[in-house]
């Protein structure tokens, strides 16, 4: 069950898996309780033998009873959201950043959370529109690293960009138009704070958040091809965009 929300406390949120439960572990959002099969326990009894919420062992049959469904991982959690922070204070210390707009779909918000863990961005930005990273499946498709990335929502939207700009970034947008830079070739310094800017499948980002880019940048693909999925183009720009001033 997930309560409250979305995004802020008051309410719970669901962690699935071991590793899951691992990161919600080691990360601020408190642990109110642990449902585990009898199956997996021994695989994470490492992990909750001295955690002060109780830990409930049943069967897998039970556990899909209560769940509604087949919870193959055997291992679910309950956590307590806490407060989205000031965009600012996300904003504040970083350099690289992802900047969402209007992505609803929960397994394409994990899977950027989980690429902007594994390319070392110090944050995500979202639209008001953004569906809940905290929701089930953003958790589980972050593969945990929702729990780990900071991030707040950006609003009003688009005009709260200019605060982006204000900070000293260069806000780079991501669109297949054929006229935009390469993505590999921006030529980025070093020293540039830089904002990745993302929008949905489908629609692409809004006329409003393209205005406030300094930049528009595309990931160059085969002919006749004009997009891939949000996630994996995260994934390139990331890599593409900052790993070029930053190799190691």
């Amino acid at each position: 069950m997930e309560v409250g929300g979305p995004d802020e406390g008051p309410g719970t949120f669901v962690a699935e898996g071991a590793l899951v439960l691992e990161r919600l572990l080691g990360s601020p959002y408190p642990l109110r309780s642990v449902l585990v099969t009898t199956q997996r326990l021994p695989s994470v009894a490492p992990l909750v033998h001295q955690v002060e919420a109780p830990v409930f062992v049943v069967s897998q049959a039970l556990m899909n009873a209560v769940t509604g469904f087949n919870i193959h991982r055997g291992v679910l959690a309950i956590a307590s959201r806490q407060e989205l922070p000031d965009p600012l204070a996300v904003i504040g210390g970083a350099h690289r950043l992802a900047v969402l707009e209007s992505i609803n779909d929960h397994e394409n918000l994990g899977v950027i959370f989980r690429n902007a863990a594994a390319f070392g961005l110090d944050g995500v930005l979202l639209s008001p529109e953004c569906c809940d990273p905290l929701y089930r499946r953003s958790v589980r498709v972050s593969m945990g690293y929702v729990l780990e990335v900071p991030y707040a929502r950006l609003e009003p939207w688009p005009d709260a960009l200019a605060s982006l700009a204000a900070a000293g970034f260069v806000i780079v947008a991501l669109t297949p138009d054929p006229d935009a830079t390469d993505v590999r070739r921006l030529g980025l310094d070093s020293r540039e704070r830089v904002a990745l800017l993302l929008g949905a499948e489908g629609p692409g980002l809004s006329a409003g958040a393209r205005a406030a880019a300094a930049v528009e940048a595309r990931i160059v693909m085969a002919p006749g091809v004009d997009s891939i999925n949000v996630g994996s183009a995260a994934a390139v720009a990331f890599h593409a965009a900052f790993r070029q001033r930053d190799p190691s």
